[in-house]
């Protein structure tokens, strides 16, 4: 198997293993939020924010949001963000634009996660620092 192939493989293994309950198990002082209300712009532009507080890290940091909408099943990535994780509240902003039509002003599910690309394994494991999941309000802007 070729180095490639093999790297691969451990990628897709680490992720497939990686689930958000391991969220739950995170040190419960260290925590994200979303804001209540995202915006759309006249573009199809969706931004979300809200804050984030992590510790301890390794490797690099990030928040990442997607939203789900019209379809229960379809969540759309809306952008990441590199953290800091020095134990103090920050606030993240990420901005995405889905596929056309697919979003619209009203209620939407978003999920934020802080997630750490922790290398101590020798090959980088993705390691949840907190997930957030509810509903907000997205509106014109």
């Amino acid at each position: 198997m070729k180095y490639r192939s093999l790297l691969g493989a451990a990628a897709a293994a680490a992720l497939l293993l990686a689930t958000p309950a391991g969220a739950a198990a995170a040190d419960p002082s260290e925590s994200v939020t979303v804001d209540a209300v995202g915006t759309i712009a006249a573009d199809g532009t969706v931004t979300l924010s809200g804050t984030y507080r992590c510790h301890g890290n390794r490797g690099p940091v990030y928040v990442s949001s997607s939203l789900g909408q019209s379809r229960p099943n379809v969540r759309y990535g809306i952008g990441g963000t590199s953290a800091v994780c020095d134990g103090a509240e920050h606030r993240w902003t990420n901005t995405g634009k889905p596929m056309p039509g697919e979003v619209k002003p009203g209620a939407a599910r978003v999920e934020a996660t802080v997630m750490e690309l922790d290398p101590s394994a020798g090959l980088p494991l993705p390691r949840f620092h907190a997930l957030q999941q509810q509903e907000i309000t997205l509106v014109q802007g």
